[in-house]
């Protein structure tokens, strides 16, 4: 609307000028004709202007009748324009008589003798279209208008959102575990500076925060495995009764292996990937079960499948997983944990799944086995563990850009499925590894 009113603006000033000085123009040429004729050459003139043409000139008689031309702005504009060239008594009208035209009422000053005598005229033209544009041009003009204003709309809006962008970027940098990311604080709009230093104090909180974490993190390790060393020596020195000696020491086991999970779940989110054989991998930990009467693990996974993972974090996951699966996860009638391990290729991922044999979880608590502390039924309430194992999972897969998912096997048993990623050429060739330890990636 805006954009229309400037358009009507700008078109109805110069044409109600140019229309103005067209009538001012006739009528000073008329007035000079009038002026110059004496006697019987005045009359003939009047005869003459008064022939039907574009323009005539009759005699305003006191009797007329008129009807102001004045209706609307674009009138309006051009009887002020009038009135302000040939004086206030001038009429600028639309019908004199019921004749329909553009009628100016016009004076001259005639000197008789001593005498000055006013004649009154009328100079009548053919009626004028007062539209300002036609719908045509408005059409156009519309649609020029709009256009423009969507071109200024989607700049803006592009101002607007690049900020966001950007501050979308860096909160997921700061997510994934980078905390040195910055937002530039010398922005031109006042509130998204204002934010980006907020989010800048906030990203400078949070690296603090973690620090002062990493450094009570190893002095806790410090504090709390200290003591439970000297308690330990203390105990084999101290205690004679074997049997005693060795449930004090499982206990002060059980201490230390509480305070690992809590370290490592407590553990800080930078890792550094780089292309690992899984199968390997999976080997080496399940090889740390020796007892086959509690668990026997079965990899399933190609010799030659490779995943872009930490190495530290994703045997930490398996350890994880085995541990869960050893306590949780055995048989009702052999009272073995049987666990597979397979894995399937899907586009640029690896799925590995983790299944054991035992009796599952209920629906509803699925969600809430990654929560920490939490455990599947009342029966773990006894256990030795700190309900961390597979909060442990969940955050090194997501340090490791992988996802976790739990569920029932239809056939029994409770199933873990991670999602890692499977390494690019690039990235093969950027790990430096020699081509002999490296098997070519199937297609």
């Amino acid at each position: 609307m805006a954009w229309v009113q400037t358009l009507r603006a700008l078109e109805l000033e110069p044409r109600s000028v140019q229309a103005a000085q067209q009538l001012v123009a006739l009528v000073n040429i008329s007035s000079a004709a009038l002026k110059s004729a004496e006697g019987s050459n005045r009359v003939a003139l009047l005869k003459n202007l008064g022939t039907p043409q574009s323009a005539r000139v009759t005699v305003r008689e006191p009797s007329d009748r008129w009807e102001p031309l004045a209706v609307d702005s674009y009138s309006r504009r051009v009887s002020k324009e009038l009135a302000s060239s040939l004086g206030a008594d001038a009429i600028v009208a639309r019908s004199v008589n019921g004749r329909e035209g553009t009628w100016v009422g016009f004076a001259i000053d005639r000197d008789r003798g001593r005498d000055r005598e006013r004649e009154r005229y009328w100079l009548r033209t053919e009626t004028v279209d007062f539209s300002v544009v036609n719908g045509n041009t408005w059409l156009l003009w519309t649609s020029l208008a709009l256009l423009a204003t969507l071109a200024g709309s989607a700049l803006i809006a592009r101002l607007i959102n690049r900020p966001l962008k950007q501050l979308s970027f860096a909160a997921s940098r700061i997510r994934e575990g980078d905390l040195d990311s910055r937002l530039d604080e010398n922005t031109f709009t006042s509130e998204v500076r204002e934010v980006n230093r907020g989010f800048n104090r906030m990203a400078r909180e949070l690296a603090r925060v973690e620090e002062d974490r990493a450094v009570m993190l190893a002095g806790i390790s410090h504090d709390l495995r200290t003591p439970l060393a000297r308690l330990r020596l203390e105990t084999e020195m101290s205690v004679e009764d074997d049997e005693a000696k060795r449930n004090m020491a499982l206990d002060i086991d059980q201490l230390d292996a509480i305070i690992n999970k809590f370290m490592d779940y407590a553990r800080p989110g930078e890792t550094v990937l780089s292309p690992l054989h899984l199968a390997r991998l999976i080997d080496r930990e399940a090889a740390l079960f020796r007892d086959p009467r509690q668990i026997r693990i079965t990899s399933r996974v190609a010799i030659d499948q490779l995943v872009m993972a930490d190495e530290i974090e994703l045997g930490r996951v398996f350890l994880n997983l085995f541990e869960n699966a050893r306590r949780y996860g055995r048989g009702t009638y052999t009272g073995v944990a049987e666990v597979t391990v397979t894995s399937v290729k899907t586009g640029p991922w690896v799925i590995v799944s983790v299944r054991d044999q035992g009796p599952g979880v209920a629906p509803e608590k699925l969600p809430q086995l990654t929560i920490p502390f939490f455990r599947g039924d009342a029966a773990r309430t006894a256990a030795t563990g700190a309900g961390l194992g597979l909060a442990i999972v969940e955050k090194a897969m997501q340090r490791m850009g992988g996802r976790l998912e739990m569920a029932n096997a239809p056939d029994g048993g409770l199933v873990a499925h991670m999602r890692l990623k499977r390494p690019t050429a690039d990235e093969l060739k950027q790990s430096h590894r020699p081509a002999a330890m490296v098997p070519q990636l199937r297609a």
